[in-house]
């Protein structure tokens, strides 16, 4: 489909802008006068909304507002209750030794009652605006009054306090007021939509989304959850897409440590016209934005991070900032971009000179090279270890073989140039096939072997037999195989040359070709649209030249709302634009995004929770028939993220790194097919009782709430808190419920306690994206609910956000007496984390080395899984290695990496460094793995997530050895 199509449908799909916001008090919301004729505002009002601050610190819901009109007026035939400012601003509230400071968390914005932009925006451009004191400075009442006049209200008066306002008619109250706003809507899309319509919006992410082909099923959700799967997926990848659209062969070099699949996903996003990346909650997946935005800065491109929430915004701005790179140009209603306001205005400089950039370039490309030296010099150690270990499968054949090929076993004879010339082959022309023929007859020569006598099948397994010999006797002349020193020198090497890039991205991303002078006179006028209120910046940035501030400031970070509303409709003046919780977005919000990029990284999980969409299937299918339209543009079903799922292939990003295993066993195999690695496992954290329910006796739900089940909340928090617990969430399907959750907490929890604990309320959908420490979740059903509540909690996308937020405990909290089908099952795995599947049988080696260390008395796990990864033999918390990984170095390589992300403790027990002896290993390893089992302290109370086990006899064994 074309874009104007495109745009045609969406604009009439779109919803009509929200209603205008009259009374800031409806629904019985607090608003507390700070006028400046009273003493003091009323304390407990204050500490209410202190404590509803602290709450829903990320969602940012309490305001400060100047100027109020207040009263009654007559709407469409109708008296209505007016209580609405005219300038407004989010606020938090801090604790001092006195009471609350209220400190800015937003913009300024002048009422959205103003329609005219252009007259808000001069009106927010007024000097001193929202200044301590301004209320009473010389002018602001009469700033007032023309904000009153542009609304078109009628105003009889400007009084001074609240107590003036009269029964009949609106009066303006000169005061400051706090209040809470709890749901902001967008304006309407419909306008906007059409205008874009009528640009050139070819080569841009919005064409390549609504033109691609759609790819088949195969290519939309393979996980890729092994080794081999993922070798898999990355061929399948490079052969649908080519190499450029996998961005070229470099490798991906980045400040941020990778797995396989999110550096995949970085190399598509080099040069892909659409990259989709999905995976479950705690697969990485901001990680993978992060990672991709500045690979993509580094190539000298520009990137705009699009996201649901402004605390979303902000999270991945923090995530940023912990690498070194380019500072992100927060844009919205975000309260993070203080330091690059602050940074504008102390001056761009010229830049970094290309000559400190090339210097830097050259520091990566130095760490690079030790990074493949030290993998080099390790996969050569494999190679020798995993070569010599199959001498033992060559020995009765050593007398044959020697003697039928006995040059073989000649050290002097050197085996690699003899494969050489063996695997000299034919050309098309006779020289080239008499130097073949003449080489393997030199080959043979050399390997004593007559041209009767050419077998080429003996003269292969000769060759191998004899290079196992050789490395079975390299091996014992230098005391076997110890990687102890090459891997922490490969680790240390590793995280040098993530520095040296981040600090090289910093550098280039501040280059002075990017600061022109253009560039830095934007930057000064982006400083100053910086700190202007809401429409003021909006024209601020309208009018600068985009294409040099881009260039200097590449990197930039708003809402799906921000983008449309502040930054220039101009088609494709990023590089790359990254939709974050795609599923969220609908395609009528993300069309404008796209619009705004030449390529787009979709990001998002179709199982988790979906965007809710107003428009009507009658609307839909008549919109849809009268454009000829398909159904790609069924705005109801299809999210931003479906969309793009069927014009590029899916990356999947399987490895759970968030959650203990009995947290995030359940939906990984109800929900997500068994296809998520849980990177978390370990001994202990296997042992771990992660969900506790607890049973609450209710008979009825009154109202939409759970009386019953807020009390048991109450004592739950209570309880976490005392366990040490900081960063606590609670939750509950229903908002009624979680309206009465967050009443009793802020009734019974003053707001620095709530601050301390990190403490936060709300519905599942309102924690979609967020993650706690520990959550309670209370479900808020009842044995007599109807069919419809039971169907609402036990939706699988809400299901799957609600029993994913934890990352170390889950509290459930249930007045079901007999709950059945999703519940149930449940219930059922909270009882206690289900047992480890045991691994296969050791043998050989393996199995030696098993039997002495169970001898000393140390939990011995053979065939350990964790992750796509098996770790041959468990002994507490540590993993051992007993040879080399059965796909050869190269995932050894990467098997080692990503466990010692994870946190594991290592050793290679490979036979050749104890010449063969598995009581000699045993006691080497117990000697590491029992000091380690001590220090976990394992005598903590049960469901504290630790174990119990039975202290090793490891040092009285060393001591008296059994024979």
């Amino acid at each position: 489909m074309l874009p104007p199509t495109v745009l045609a449908v969406l604009a009439e799909l779109a919803p009509a802008a929200a209603e205008r916001t009259l009374d800031v008090t409806r629904g019985a919301q607090p608003l507390v006068w700070l006028e400046v004729a009273e003493k003091a505002p009323r304390q407990a009002a204050v500490e209410r909304l202190a404590a509803l601050d602290a709450l829903h610190r990320e969602e940012r819901i309490l305001y400060r507002g100047w100027g109020f009109l207040a009263g009654q007026a007559e709407i469409e035939g109708k008296p209505r209750k007016v209580r609405v400012p005219l300038l407004s601003q989010p606020v938090h509230l801090e604790r001092t030794l006195l009471g609350y400071r209220v400190v800015p968390a937003g913009d300024v914005e002048v009422t959205p009652l103003v329609e005219d932009r252009e007259l808000a925006a001069a009106l927010e451009a007024a000097p001193g605006l929202a200044a301590p004191g301004w209320l009473e400075a010389l002018g602001s009442r009469a700033w007032l009054q023309s904000v009153a006049d542009a609304t078109g209200f009628t105003v009889g008066a400007i009084v001074g306090t609240h107590r003036e306002i009269p029964a009949s008619g609106l009066v303006l109250v000169a005061a400051p007021a706090l209040f809470v706003v709890r749901d902001v809507f967008g304006v309407g899309l419909a306008d906007s939509l059409r205008s874009w319509a009528g640009r050139d919006l070819s080569g841009t992410a919005l064409a390549a989304v609504y033109s691609s082909p759609e790819p088949t099923a195969r290519d939309r959700d393979q996980p890729g959850a092994d080794a081999r799967g993922r070798a898999l997926d990355e061929n399948r990848d490079q052969g649908r897409d080519g190499a450029a659209d996998e961005g070229g062969d470099d490798p991906v070099i980045s400040p941020l440590p990778l797995t396989g699949s999110q550096a995949r996903v970085v190399r598509r996003a080099r040069a892909a016209p659409i990259t989709v990346v999905s995976g479950p909650p705690g697969s990485g997946k901001s990680h993978t934005v992060v990672a991709a935005a500045l690979e993509v800065v580094d190539r000298g491109g520009s990137v705009l991070v699009a996201t649901q929430s402004p605390h979303a915004a902000e999270v991945l701005a923090g995530l940023l900032a912990r690498y070194p790179g380019p500072p992100p140009v927060l844009f919205g209603d975000a309260t993070g971009r203080a330091g690059l306001e602050a940074e504008l205005t102390a001056g761009a400089d010229r830049g970094v000179e290309a000559s400190l950039i090339r210097s830097g370039q050259a520091r990566v490309q130095a760490a690079a090279s030790s990074v493949r030296e030290k993998r080099t010099a390790v996969c050569r150690a494999l190679e020798l270890e995993q070569c010599a270990a199959t001498l033992p499968d060559y020995q009765p054949l050593l007398p044959r073989l020697a003697a039928e090929v006995p040059g073989a076993f000649d050290d002097t004879v050197d085996l690699d140039e003899v494969r050489a010339l063996l695997a000299a082959g034919p050309g098309d022309g006779w020289w080239s096939r008499w130097r073949a023929r003449a080489a393997r007859r030199k080959a043979f020569r050399l390997l004593g072997v007559s041209d009767a006598a050419r077998r080429d099948a003996a003269v292969s397994e000769a060759l191998a037999a004899a290079t196992a010999q050789r490395a079975a006797s390299h091996l014992a002349a230098t005391g076997g195989t110890d990687l102890a020193a090459a891997w922490s020198a490969l680790h240390d090497a590793e995280h040098d040359l993530r520095e040296a890039a981040g600090r090289a991205m910093r550098d280039a991303a501040r280059g002075a070709d990017r600061w022109t002078r253009e560039a830095r006179r934007a930057a000064g006028a982006l400083a100053t649209a910086l700190r202007a209120g809401r429409n003021r910046r909006r024209e601020l940035l309208a009018r600068m030249a985009a294409a040099p501030l881009v260039r200097a400031l590449p990197l930039w970070i708003g809402t799906v709302a921000d983008v449309e509303d502040l930054l220039p409709p101009e088609p494709g003046l990023f590089d790359l634009v990254v939709i974050d919780e795609a599923s969220h977005v609908d395609q009528i919000r993300a069309a404008p995004v796209l619009a705004r990029a030449r390529r787009a990284l979709i990001v998002g999980d179709p199982r988790q929770l979906r965007f809710v969409s107003f428009v009507s299937d009658v609307d839909v299918t008549q919109v849809l028939d009268r454009h000829g339209a398909d159904e790609r543009l069924d705005v109801r079903r299809v999210s931003s993220y479906d969309l793009a799922a069927a014009a590029a292939p899916v990356t999947w990003l399987a490895e759970h790194h968030r959650s203990v295993p009995h947290l995030i066993d359940f939906p990984a195999r109800r929900f997500y097919g068994g296809r998520v690695s849980v990177l978390t496992r370990t001994p202990a954290a296997d042992a771990i009782d992660a969900v506790d329910v607890r049973h609450v006796s209710a008979a009825e739900v009154v109202k939409g709430v759970n009386r019953a089940e807020v009390t048991a909340a109450l004592a739950a928090v209570e309880e976490l808190a005392a366990a040490g617990h900081r960063g606590i969430g609670v939750i509950s399907p229903f908002r009624a419920q979680a309206e009465a959750l967050e009443a009793a907490l802020v009734a019974a929890v003053p707001a620095e306690r709530i601050e301390e604990l990190r403490l936060r309320v709300g519905t599942v959908h309102a924690f979609q994206g967020s993650e706690a420490d520990a959550v309670v979740v209370s479900l808020g059903l009842v044995d007599g609910d109807s069919a419809g509540r039971r169907r609402f909690v036990t939706d699988p996308q809400l299901f799957t956000v609600m029993v994913t937020r934890a990352r170390r405990r889950l509290v459930v909290l249930t007045s079901l007496t007999a709950p059945t089908g999703l519940l149930r099952d449940y219930l059922a795995h909270a009882e206690g984390p289900r047992a480890a599947e045991p691994g296969p049988a050791p043998a050989g080696w393996a199995a030696e080395l098993a039997a002495e260390l169970d001898r000393l008395d140390l939990p011995v796990q053979p065939g350990y899984q964790v992750g796509p990864w098996t770790v041959d033999l468990c002994v507490g918390p540590v993993g051992v290695f007993t040879g080399v990984h059965p796909d050869g170095p190269a995932a050894h390589l990467e098997r080692q990496g990503a466990l010692h992300r994870a946190g594991w403790q290592l050793i290679e027990a490979f036979p050749s460094r104890w010449q063969g002896d598995p009581r000699r290993a045993a006691l080497e390893i117990a000697e590491v793995a029992a000091g380690r089992i001590w220090d976990m302290g394992f005598s903590e109370t049960p469901g504290s997530g630790t174990m119990s086990v039975k202290a090793p006899r490891a040092d009285r064994a060393r001591r008296s050895p059994r024979t």
